[in-house]
This record gives C-alpha cells, sequence and structure tokens, in this order.
C-alpha cells in the first residue's frame, strides 16, 4: 500500500520546479537515472539482459 501511495505522490507536481527529480518510471528511483530510456540502472540492466530494450547489447571484448 504504501509504495502506491509513493508513486502517486511522485506523478504531483513538485511546489517549485527546481525540485523536479527525473525518476524511473519503473521503480521510481532518483539515482542512476539514463534519460534516453527513462529507467535507472538497475531497471535498464534487467530489461537490456531480457532484450526488452531494442538496440542494447551486452559488451564484449
Amino acid at each position: 500500500m504504501a509504495r502506491a501511495c509513493a508513486f502517486a505522490k511522485l506523478q504531483s507536481a513538485p511546489k517549485f520546479s527546481v525540485r523536479h527529480r527525473n525518476r524511473c518510471k519503473v521503480c521510481g528511483r532518483a539515482r542512476g537515472y539514463y534519460r534516453k530510456f527513462e529507467l535507472c540502472r538497475v531497471c535498464l540492466r534487467v530489461y537490456a539482459l531480457r532484450g526488452d530494450v531494442p538496440g542494447v547489447i551486452k559488451a564484449s571484448w
């Protein structure tokens, strides 16, 4: 229940525009955010390994 409440709170606009913080669309994490994918580093890795993010492959050299 607390998780749903937290997501609802994130959807509302901040009182001041400088308080805006980019957050992951899946888990709401604010740190390690990738603008291109709108995901945090943790969720990006999970989705990329599953093949859900087109054009992303695991590096090997």
